[in-house]
């Protein structure tokens, strides 16, 4: 599987599709951004001019898109437009990298198995950092088939890769990770914030937390609470890293899920709505983590 289709070169997308074209497969890249399109040709990648272009000859075709109905519609067409489904060759992978909800994943999956294609919802978890350097974790869902195919593709651009279960999984497990990580990345910065408010120096509590039973992700690799950490968005104005919007639809997508499977989840529904206030405050293109400033503001 020589020559794969990148269709989605964001912030995310765009790095995944260069550590494919350093891994030796020939890339054919789209993005409705004339720049982003640039960007991953300047590095060895071949322009396409449509996403359909891109994928027609392609070993694997693999997307990353804004929501469920971006994935539905390029996938499927319409009335009027040719869906990718319609126009690979028999034995093209299908692998879509976006996160969204399960549903639409599933949809697409079903469709295309009646064109003999295989199908993998793959969301992915590490951020930025982990789309450059090529750390990804990758949470699959599809056949066993279709994740073996997958597998040298998805190394080049990832570290961890998991099969999750059957067509949606992939989607369920990434919501469930990302409502985790909300909660966590809430409950840190109130955490480091009260041991300002008494004194404390935030980067010895922080050392204090980390090997206790407080220890969590964010207090490892993400601190929010600026200049305690270096290299992470919260030591550059919360610049980079996984804007507050994302955390925002994520979070939207796990209570729909909880919705449809009646589980509880008030955690979950409260750092939606905390992060959701955030949003509305301004702060939707900051990274995630300056929810901490929620709890550092004085009256």
């Amino acid at each position: 599987m020589s020559t794969v289709a990148f269709i989605g070169l964001g912030n995310m997308g765009g790095p995944m599709a260069v550590n494919l074209v350093k891994a030796g497969f020939t890339v054919k890249a789209f993005d409705l951004s004339a720049q982003a399109l640039h960007d991953v040709s300047e590095q060895g990648a071949i322009p396409a001019p449509s996403a359909c272009a891109a994928a027609a000859s392609a070993d694997v075709v693999i997307t990353m898109l804004p929501a469920g109905k971006h994935v539905r519609g390029l996938y499927l067409g319409d009335e009027s437009n040719k869906g990718i489904i319609d126009v690979v060759a028999d034995g093209t992978l299908l692998i879509d990298c976006s996160t969204i909800d399960a549903h639409s994943a599933r949809v697409v999956a079903e469709q295309a198995q009646t064109k003999g294609l295989e199908f993998i919802d793959a969301p992915v978890s590490g951020g930025t950092a982990g789309a450059a350097g090529g750390t990804l974790t990758f949470i699959c869902g599809g056949s066993d088939h279709a994740f073996e195919q997958a597998q040298g593709v998805l190394n080049a651009m990832g570290a961890n890769i998991f099969h999750a279960g059957g067509a949606g999984a992939g989607q369920v497990a990434k919501i469930c990770n990302n409502m985790l990580l909300s909660v966590l990345m809430v409950g840190t910065s109130e955490s480091i914030q009260m041991g300002i408010d008494h004194g404390l120096d935030p980067k010895v509590l922080s050392e204090i937390m980390k090997v206790s039973s407080g220890g969590n992700w964010t207090l490892d690799k993400y601190n929010p609470c600026p200049d305690v950490m270096e290299k992470v968005p919260s030591s550059n104005d919360y610049q980079g890293g996984f804007m507050v919007d994302l955390m925002v639809k994520d979070l939207g997508l796990s209570q729909e899920a909880a919705l449809l499977s009646n589980s509880s989840t008030p955690m979950g529904a409260l750092a939606r709505s905390l992060y959701v206030n955030h949003a509305r405050q301004g702060n939707g293109k900051r990274d995630f983590s300056s929810i901490f400033e929620q709890f550092n503001k004085k009256g």
